[in-house]
């Protein structure tokens, strides 16, 4: 191996599962792009089972290993596969809150956002527990780290006390298939397939509490000839949802059942049409660290309303509606009239089509293999 190239170790846990959301999709479009665009380093990516399809091919410079031992695997599993290594890794690559620990290789970590700071409610104490011990001793004892936006960046710096300059920021991107379709008669298609009416919201994220959906359907209410319809996972990758039950009955307890659809985990190329299909996407979440259902829904021209929370007002910047999250006549009023105002509506879709621009997952890639560069030299 010459000087320059470098063995990359990476965690693809959260990559290899079927339906990806969130810090999923994050992981998986990373390995995807940092695969397309590094034909220099040598890439091992670590995995509790056998890589899905859809996870790029093995090369030379481009492997999979799969641990036969996966317990506890950031704790356990993965400090012993570096042990046990006759080359160690010149660095290794986690691309969630969490590094594995017991080990002097050098380390860089993604850490998506500290709303469990913010909001310690919306997570069952052992997940809370997890999230404020883990993310701390990751930052601490990390190389770098990459965050997503610039508030997720302040929020760092403010809670842990780390240099500006151990904090990268990385944009996640949006999806290739996300894009503007004037195919009526598939929209209406697909739109029937979920058994929506001609009018309705979408909101795209996992079911939990938050994603602030108690306050979003409790504002429908009020709210005539319009659907919203959610379309979310009640679990996440390894992990039970919380609380989601109580969600899912709050629209019979209102008496609003016909209202609100609840579509289940709905597959990108049946999304892309429900997106066009929508009046608007509607995302008031307590907090967030990014929120790549709004990049995806912008980059459909769809006018989204969003929450004044967290990192929303930032990636939207002046191409959606910000609203009050525990505000729910606000959140009620900005669907009226978004729905209404067919005028404010295609304003809101030139601006939505150009912030989107400004996203790309291989831009991303190209900054975190840059952060590779850096913290392997360091």
């Amino acid at each position: 191996m010459t000087s320059s190239k470098k063995l990359i170790w990476i965690d693809g846990y959260e990559a290899n599962v079927e339906q990806r959301l969130g810090s999923g999709q994050v992981a998986f479009e990373l390995l995807k792009h940092l695969e397309q665009i590094d034909h220099l380093n040598d890439y091992l990516i670590l995995l509790p089972s056998s890589p899905l399809s859809d996870l790029p091919k093995e090369r030379e410079g481009w492997k999979y290993k799969i641990l036969k031992f996966n317990k506890l695997w950031t704790r356990v599993a993965l400090p012993l596969e570096i042990f046990r290594a006759k080359i160690k890794p010149d660095l290794f690559f986690s691309p969630t809150h969490y590094i594995p620990t017991l080990t002097n290789v050098k380390r860089v970590v993604m850490v998506f956002d500290t709303g469990f700071l913010h909001f310690p409610e919306t997570l069952t104490a052992k997940d809370l527990w997890k999230l404020k011990n883990w993310t701390k001793y990751s930052i601490r004892n990390a190389q770098h780290i990459v965050t997503i936006s610039e508030s997720a960046k302040r929020d760092i710096l403010k809670n842990y006390q780390v240099s500006s300059e151990k904090v990268t920021v990385a944009y996640p991107g949006h999806s290739d298939k996300y894009i503007e379709i004037k195919d009526e008669a598939k929209i209406k298609e697909i739109s029937s397939k979920y058994k929506l009416d001609k009018n309705y919201v979408l909101f795209i994220g996992t079911i939990q509490p938050r994603k602030n959906l108690s306050r979003l359907i409790e504002a429908f209410k009020t709210i005539e000839g319009v659907q919203l319809a959610i379309s979310g996972k009640t679990t996440g990758p390894g992990k039970q949802g919380w609380k989601f039950k109580e969600i899912l009955d709050k629209p019979r307890r209102l008496g609003i059942e016909t209202k609100i659809k609840f579509l289940g985990f709905v597959p990108d190329e049946d999304l892309v049409y429900l997106l066009n299909g929508a009046k608007a996407f509607v995302f008031p979440s307590l907090w967030e660290g990014f929120g790549i259902p709004v990049v995806d829904a912008m980059s459909v021209g769809k006018p989204v309303i969003v929450s004044t929370a967290g990192s929303l007002p930032e990636i939207v910047g002046e191409a959606g509606i910000l609203v009050d999250p525990l505000n729910i006549e606000e959140i009620r009023n900005a669907i009226v009239r978004v729905c209404e105002d067919a005028g404010l509506r295609d304003e809101l879709s030139i601006k939505a089509l150009e912030q989107a621009k400004i996203f790309s997952w291989k831009k991303m890639a190209e900054q975190v293999l840059e952060v590779f560069k850096e913290a392997s030299n360091e």
